[in-house]
């Protein structure tokens, strides 16, 4: 009898963790990150940097705007598709869970923010986030490093 309840406890354990909430981003056509960094007390094109990134392509906004809700993303080469593809991996998981969609004060003493949306079949989710990490979670300190590592790297080449 004790084995038939830890086989039945067993079974249940591993259908309950294969039932587990995936918290990693994927990203293909219909899934994507975008990612760009801002200034609002600035002039040139290098105040607001957003980019737009699939599973195979990486994409800029040539709009400059980080008020728009309507980017005008172009294609960009390859070699900067390899300066971004691994930013994925750095995206924390408790942001997709968080109930927060403002981190910090983003720009409030011209520090400059941060925007992030994933898209995930037509659903978005987007946070702005203070570059002073004083003001933002911990969670957030490694991710905000390498969106502005690789906005300093695309613009680099």
């Amino acid at each position: 009898m004790n084995k038939l309840k830890i086989t039945i406890i067993a079974a249940i354990l591993l259908w309950a963790s294969s039932c587990a909430k995936d918290d990693k981003i994927f990203l293909n056509d219909n899934n994507y990150l975008i990612f760009g960094r801002y200034y609002g007390m600035c002039d040139g094109n290098n105040c607001v940097m957003t980019y737009k990134l699939t599973g195979e392509k990486l994409y800029e906004d040539t709009r400059h705007n980080y008020l728009s809700q309507n980017f005008n993303f172009v294609e960009l080469a390859e070699d900067k598709f390899e300066l971004a593809k691994d930013l994925v991996q750095y995206f924390p998981a408790e942001l997709l869970d968080s109930k927060d969609s403002i981190f910090g004060c983003p720009d409030c003493g011209d520090q400059g923010g941060l925007l992030v949306r994933y898209v995930k079949n037509r659903k978005e989710k987007t946070w702005r986030i203070d570059q002073s990490k004083s003001a933002i979670p911990i969670y957030l300190h490694h991710f905000i490093d390498k969106i502005n590592e690789t906005i300093f790297l695309i613009n680099d080449k």
